[in-house]
């Protein structure tokens, strides 16, 4: 039987699109407290088919696939702004296209004006109302207001009329760096874009046998499955190990792993290929937060995810991207090949000197690439010791010099020392677990 969140979840996900929910309405419709309706709804928004908006309340949006996450609704750019919703409250979970700054003549703007947009504009009435009937939203900027007939059209076509304080130009890049931070995500590979579905999976029940075991491996040549109870709740893993040496009547909640890791559909693939490698793990549930079985990972299936990852351009850069950018290989016939690098403003903390962040991102990069000089693969940062020694101007270029001091068939041990003008100003050393690729 579902839990009580489970329910107030499904409740949810079966309103309309548009309905505005409020904790007490759910509490009184469910019979459940408003504590309980509270955290549901809160787990409904981290999900994404509920946005809360400041003085209008929490309603119910589509559930944006992971090709249009790019995509901002109305009610994400409220909060993105800090706005004020002036009228047509009822299409603020709609998507928007693409945004148009009204910067110029009133036939000029209309002309790039079309339905699903969104108009930046001042306070320009007759712009208000062309924008709205076109099909379009309107965000006025500089705190302004808007006639009253203005705010009942867009009541009447559904197209939300948003106020906010800020200019025109800050709101532009506001979105635009909401779209970008959105588009980073989207190259994220998670763990929900590559489990085996739970109603694929093969699991267990806690009052099945060994020869069941036994039956299932013979049939999907697989000897790890996850256990469950009737609710398809994750209580324990078994192997063939765990069966070795026990009568085949023996029940499998006797022999199993109980309380084994598992991971929720959110964790990023190569947090889980981190676990996977420390634990020494094969396969790992996927769990929902009443820890109810989503589905299954195997080793196998993040390897060929981690691999996919670097093969895939990326659309939006992230620090780590302008960092390697910035590397450049140099051969030296006299000694090891070494790396140049040169500290651009995106790689400075508030004082003109390269970050930690950058300088750890740097000597892992270094390591990183001598490791693969030696063995084709991935690896997972396992420890990491660095020493900062001088602080390094913004426009310098640092030479990284990598050392592999050791190397295992499924470890390696790489000393890095950071150069600039011939003195050392960083070192580190870091242990990496190998991942070998499949």
């Amino acid at each position: 039987m579902a839990t009580k969140h489970e329910q107030i979840l499904h409740y949810i996900d079966s309103l309309p699109i548009g309905e505005k929910i409020s904790v007490r309405q759910i509490a009184k419709e469910l019979t459940v407290s408003e504590g309980t309706a509270y955290r549901a709804i809160k787990d409904a928004e981290n999900k994404g088919y509920v946005s809360t908006i400041e003085r209008v309340g929490t309603i119910r949006i589509e559930r944006k696939k992971k090709e249009n996450i790019e995509k901002l609704t109305f009610a994400e750019v409220v909060n993105i702004v800090d706005g004020q919703v002036l009228g047509g409250r009822e299409g603020l979970y709609k998507t928007l296209n693409k945004f148009v700054i009204g910067a110029m003549k009133l036939d000029a703007m209309m002309r790039y004006t079309e339905a699903g947009n969104l108009l930046i504009v001042g306070n320009r009435v007759n712009a208000h109302e062309l924008a709205l009937e076109a099909g379009a939203a309107v965000l006025i900027t500089g705190g302004f207001d808007t006639e009253d007939w203005v705010k009942k059209l867009a009541d009447d076509l559904k197209l939300p009329i948003i106020s906010t304080s800020y200019d025109t130009f800050t709101v532009a890049t506001m979105i635009n760096r909401a779209i970008y931070d959105q588009l980073i995500k989207k190259e994220i590979v998670l763990v929900e874009d590559i489990l085996t579905p739970a109603e694929e999976a093969v699991s267990l029940k806690l009052n099945d046998t060994i020869a069941t075991w036994h039956n299932l491996n013979t049939k999907t040549h697989h000897s790890r499955f996850p256990v469950v109870d009737d609710q398809m709740k994750v209580h324990g893993m078994v192997t063939s190990k765990d069966v070795i040496g026990y009568d085949a009547q023996t029940s499998i909640e006797k022999v199993m792993t109980k309380n084994p890791m598992t991971v929720h559909g959110k964790t990023s693939v190569a947090s889980s290929a981190h676990m996977m490698v420390w634990e020494g793990i094969e396969v790992l549930p996927v769990v929902d937060d009443s820890h109810h079985l989503e589905g299954i990972i195997s080793r196998q299936d993040v390897l060929k995810a981690l691999q996919m990852i670097q093969r895939q351009p990326q659309v939006g850069e992230t620090i780590d991207d302008i960092v390697t950018n910035q590397f450049i290989d140099v051969k030296d016939t006299k000694a090891e090949p070494f790396y140049r690098c040169e500290v651009t403003p995106q790689m400075t903390n508030y004082m003109g000197t390269i970050s930690y962040g950058v300088f750890t991102t740097i000597v892992t990069e270094a390591a990183n690439r001598a490791l693969r000089s030696f063995k084709k693969g991935d690896l997972v940062i396992e420890n990491i010791t660095i020493y900062f020694i001088k602080p390094v101007q913004i426009d310098s270029i640092v030479e990284i010099r990598p050392k592999v001091l050791e190397l295992g068939r499924k470890f390696g041990k790489v000393d890095v020392e950071v150069y600039n003008e011939g003195v050392v100003v960083g070192k580190a050393m870091l242990m990496a677990q190998l991942l070998e690729r499949v």
